[in-house]
């Protein structure tokens, strides 16, 4: 390999105040907003000034191409967008480490046999819109375009609207056989999201499979009403059957080996410092490695919502936002990946990644880069520069192989 500093840290570095959070801390990055459109700008400018051509496809995502656009392509690649208030890291460092590894690339005078393309999903994270991996689920034709342009932000906005706003046509959001025709390998490079690589002492491992995961949304309605007028014993209050479900999800997840749940959003209606709610919305993220159920897990949390509502004279309504099952990655390039990077640790995960979407359709791998904070979704997500500089080695070694 060429001894070439890899230009990943500097591009990191390029796009550090772009979505900062003064509020949450961290980084707010969503799709169709300012800090995404800023973001898109940047990897266009970044991937043209390396001679790469760029388009953008029928759901939003952008694809820039190292030689001529084609079948049976070789595609790395990640996402720019963040959860609210989340790392600098998570997807980024895919996206600067692909276009670093093609100047590895071009600095070895390496020519590939097979097209190589990096792509930047439109939207991963759900940070807006509440569904995870919109432009991969659009694209693979795993999500319907009418529910996704359907679904709406916290200000009511909907996903087509804001589509549209940002100068996209909703109306050709859906698969996409033309562009999932030209994968002929995916191989995603992410910061590790947990302690794995920390544990084992190693700075990159390649991927086995994501545990089954999914989101619920959990609506109690009840009667809106006067905080200060409105007897305890004369309440309908939909907030405290929200509050017993909160507890229900850690006591239920907890008696499950290896399951992870969570209530990270909350939303009351109005919204009143004094005043009784009259609807709370709560979201659920459940995750659980097999041979165990997400769905029984879920069933039994639902089941206590049910009671705490009823005990309270509200109603409950449950709705599946999303879900995905176990995602194996291809074995034979995840042995052949490890055997190139010298017998690299195989590690699983609990978290999502467009990979995952992917990996039904075509050979999907990944990389991770050690986290020595553990901590992702959340300004504490770090990389140390050296190991990304490694990283964007061993994926440019990954990709000369491939497209060679």
């Amino acid at each position: 390999m060429s001894v070439q500093t890899p230009a990943a840290n500097t591009l990191l570095a390029e796009i550090e105040r772009i979505g900062a959070d003064a509020v949450r801390g961290g980084y707010s990055r969503h799709v169709f907003t300012a800090a995404d459109g800023a973001l898109r700008e940047w990897f266009t400018a970044a991937a043209r000034a390396r001679g790469l051509a760029v388009h953008t496809d029928r759901n939003a995502n952008l694809w820039a191409w190292f030689g001529t656009p084609g079948p049976d392509a070789v595609v790395t690649g990640s996402h720019l967008d963040s959860v609210p208030g989340g790392g600098a890291y998570d997807g980024p460092l895919g996206v600067v480490s692909a276009l670093a590894a093609v100047d590895l690339l071009r600095a070895q005078g390496f020519t590939p046999r097979r097209p190589l393309a990096i792509v930047v999903f439109a939207e991963e994270e759900g940070g807006r819109f509440g569904v995870p991996c919109l432009g991969s689920r659009l694209l693979t034709g795993t999500l319907a375009a009418p529910e996704a342009l359907a679904l709406r932000d916290a200000d009511g906005t909907t996903f087509a609207e804001a589509a549209r706003a940002a100068g996209a046509c909703p109306e050709h959001f859906g698969r996409d056989d033309e562009t999932l025709g030209r994968i002929g390998t995916f191989v995603e490079l992410h910061v590790e999201q947990g302690r794995g690589l920390v544990h084992l002492d190693a700075p990159l491992a390649v991927g086995s499979n994501i545990i089954p995961h999914g989101r619920w949304r959990f609506r109690f309605t009840g009667q809106g009403n006067h905080a200060g007028t409105t007897l305890m014993s004369d309440r309908r209050d939909p907030m405290v059957a929200a509050a017993q479900l909160v507890l229900a999800v850690r006591r239920c997840a907890a008696a499950v080996p290896e399951a992870r749940a969570t209530v990270g959003r909350l939303t009351p209606t109005p919204g009143g410092t004094n005043v009784i709610a009259s609807q709370v919305d709560v979201w659920l993220d459940a995750r659980l490695p097999e041979p165990g159920s997400v769905r029984d897990l879920v069933a039994e949390i639902t089941a206590a919502a049910g009671a705490a509502a009823e005990l309270e004279g509200c109603a409950v309504e449950v709705r599946e936002q999303s879900f995905e099952g176990t995602a194996d990655f291809d074995p034979a390039l995840r042995d052949r990946i490890g055997a190139l990077l010298g017998g690299a640790p195989i590690l699983p995960t609990g978290a999502g990644h467009d990979a995952a979407v992917l990996a039904p359709f075509v050979p999907t791998a990944m990389l991770y880069v050690r986290n020595p904070t553990g901590i992702s979704h959340a300004p504490e997500e770090f990389a140390e520069p050296a190991d990304i500089d490694y990283g964007t080695v061993e994926l440019a070694r990954v990709l000369r192989s491939l497209a060679a």
